[in-house]
């Protein structure tokens, strides 16, 4: 039976805000079994609980924010797609500000954070979320025309394209695929960072995001070239980061999803919008639990075992 996991033991590490600048100090706690993953503002008094939830996501500017009678907690996805890729059910997320840190900007150091808490399997069966027919959202026309898709699949797979008209993006790869019945997300998506344009930052501070964003926690572009000395961590990072992005999207729907994603040109908005439009529809999905070994799919199976080696 595949079970559901939490982790063996709280830990903690400090960082800034990627939009917001401000340092913030986050807290992992082990959860019971069928309680999810709650991010909970302890800075507020009394403390604001937030449960990952796509229904309670707010805003979607460049993150993802989960906001609660006025509380936020914004930039939630890289964590949420470390949990998604480690096969994490339950979880406390304490933090002492509106947004998550953004660390070194991947999901690498939340791996690694969840890695020294060690992972348990709990009592309880693991249960998935399985689509059983396909939901689209799509958003403008022509060469401006994005969309996501999500289609019945046993296990978890996805396709990403992206489109920048940047020589530097264009030039790496802009097309990416990852099926987690035979790829790692640790060695193949979990180091892949974020990444932004010097054209925007102004613009981006002057609306109250990128305040914390450097060389150390993005990649950085000039109008033709990578600014970061040591360049790139994949060949496709650009891409991969979109997928990164996207599990972590995904993820808050609240259980790990049975299913295959394919995407052109999406972000934290249209992800969002296809989990909404997926839960609109009652008869497109529903909650699954594994008994049998020869019925498990193989995307979960083996994440209590993954390699851990984030080099």
């Amino acid at each position: 039976m595949l079970k559901q996991r939490t982790i063996k033991k709280m830990v903690r590490t400090t960082g800034v805000g990627l939009h917001s600048g401000t340092k913030v100090e986050l807290i992992l706690r082990p959860a019971p079994p069928d309680s999810g993953i709650v991010f909970c503002r302890v800075d507020l008094k009394p403390p604001v609980e937030l449960p990952a939830s796509a229904i309670g996501v707010g805003d979607t500017r460049m993150a993802s924010t989960l906001e609660k009678e006025g509380v936020k907690v914004s930039t939630v996805e890289h964590l949420m797609s470390a949990c998604a890729g480690l096969g994490i059910d339950n979880l406390i997320i304490e933090v002492t500000a509106e947004e998550i840190p953004i660390m070194d900007g991947s999901a690498s150091s939340f791996v690694y954070l969840l890695q020294q808490a060690g992972l348990r399997e709990q009592s309880a069966a693991k249960k998935f979320l399985r689509v059983l027919r396909p939901i689209e959202v799509r958003e403008g026309t022509g060469a401006d025309e994005k969309w996501a898709r999500l289609s019945p699949y046993h296990g978890f797979k996805l396709e990403f394209f992206i489109e920048f008209n940047h020589p530097a993006v264009d030039g790496t790869g802009q097309t990416a695929s990852v099926d987690f019945a035979m790829d790692s997300y640790v060695r193949e998506i979990a180091r892949a960072r974020t990444f932004g344009f010097m054209q925007d930052v102004e613009t981006l501070r002057g609306i109250g995001l990128a305040r914390g964003g450097s060389l150390e926690n993005a990649i950085v572009l000039d109008e033709y070239r990578i600014l970061n000395p040591d360049g790139l961590r994949y060949e496709n990072e650009f891409v991969r980061h979109k997928i990164l992005d996207a599990i972590g999207d995904l993820y808050l729907v609240g259980y790990p999803l049975l299913a295959s994603y394919v995407a052109h040109k999406s972000g934290h908005k249209m992800n969002n919008q296809l989990l909404r439009a997926l839960l609109d529809q009652p008869d497109a999905y529903d909650i699954v639990t594994y008994g049998a070994e020869s019925a498990q799919p193989e995307a979960y199976a083996g994440q209590l075992n993954q390699e851990w080696a984030l080099n």
